[in-house]
């Protein structure tokens, strides 16, 4: 956690499509080592190998998510709307989870709803590779994989819930920046932390689209990582700007760096001179944006991902779908979204954010 912006027409129009688009999101991990996971198990031989898509949904289905840490609000959104959700078809939804953002963290919770006997856990991955041992045990044992936000490695998982694509949100990052400094400068990255699969993914693309030649007169000269920790974010943003005198734009595709980073450059000499954009909640910028610390940042609508990945989950414990290509999951009020390559749903589409717009919108 959403575009992280991502990380953008008449204000109804607006808001009625934000409740199916996203653009944090968010999260990541430390440099912890995956060879300290269990050893992968194979997968579950039990999972069926046609959907039936007019099955019901099961009463007293047990869910629990599993966020990158538990005090992250972004999560916090997406979880809480999950188990509103798990409401909705008469399941039992839980958040569990670390209070920090390393990748061996979550092994433990894992194993704990492994054991525990629930139908289905949602992961926010801190580290794709670490995570695999414990969720490929999981599904021997017949429980459902939904990664959402940050995604587990594909072979240990059933299905990601991706709240934009992540092409889109890396490329829209830049492209929003760029606008705003000109073309022109140096710029650098404050991302979550090192082993986040999503803000790694989305950093290839922004850096992919600096080989444009609309950017030519742009330079990235760094890319920090904040550890999506608030304290540490704040400090990096400090950082860079001393050792970048000339820097004149800063991208933080996490919800925890851009408010962080927001914080700093609101008190500072730099406010109005460099220029901050990324991924966050209107609630955590909307003081930034009026005080015209960020002129624009992006970001999907958490509360949708979580439902949607709820709905998800509930799905594949039922049978209505196994996760295959080209099925189709009927996600409550969101309607219908088609599973598409390697098990991925993808919520919607980036949303901007700014003065104009972002008293519209409150989580």
């Amino acid at each position: 956690m959403v575009t992280k912006a991502p990380r953008r027409m008449a204000s109804a129009v607006v808001a009625a499509s934000l409740l199916v688009l996203g653009l944090a999101a968010c999260g990541g991990t430390t440099k912890d080592s995956a060879a300290s996971a269990p050893p992968a198990a194979a997968p579950a031989s039990s999972a069926p190998a046609k959907a039936d898509p007019n099955a019901p949904i099961k009463e007293g289905l047990k869910i629990a998510f599993l966020p990158k840490q538990i005090n992250n609000p972004y999560e916090t959104i997406v979880d809480k709307a999950g188990i509103e959700a798990a409401a909705e078809y008469k399941g039992e939804a839980k958040e569990v989870g670390p209070s920090d953002a390393s990748a061996s963290s979550q092994v433990s919770y894992i194993n704990t709803l492994t054991q525990q006997g629930h139908d289905a856990i949602l992961i926010a991955a801190n580290d794709a590779n670490a995570v695999c041992g414990p969720l490929q045990q999981a599904r021997a044992k017949g429980i459902k994989i939904v990664a959402y936000d940050s995604d587990a490695s594909k072979d240990c998982r059933d299905l990601f819930i991706n709240q934009a694509n992540s092409e889109e949100i890396g490329r829209s990052q830049v492209k929003l920046l760029a606008d705003m400094i000109d073309h022109k400068g140096e710029i650098a990255i404050l991302s979550a932390t090192a082993n986040a699969t999503n803000q790694n993914t989305w950093i290839e693309f922004m850096k992919d689209e600096l080989t444009k030649p609309e950017y030519k007169d742009m330079k990235l000269v760094k890319v920090a990582y904040g550890d999506d920790d608030d304290q540490k974010s704040f400090q990096e943003t400090q950082g860079l700007l001393q050792a970048y005198p000339d820097l004149k734009g800063i991208i933080s595709p996490t919800t925890v760096g851009i408010s962080a980073g927001a914080r700093y450059i609101s008190g500072s000499k730099y406010k109005g001179k460099v220029v901050l954009t990324g991924l966050g909640t209107p609630n955590q910028m909307r003081q930034f944006v009026k005080d015209k610390t960020v002129q624009k940042f992006a970001l999907w609508n958490p509360k949708d991902l979580g439902y949607l990945a709820s709905y998800a989950a509930a799905a594949l414990a039922s049978g209505q779908i196994t996760g295959a290509e080209g099925e189709v999951l009927k996600a409550g009020k969101l309607g219908e979204r088609t599973i598409g390559k390697d098990g991925e749903i993808i919520l919607g589409p980036p949303f901007t954010f700014d003065a104009a717009n972002i008293d519209q919108f409150d989580f």
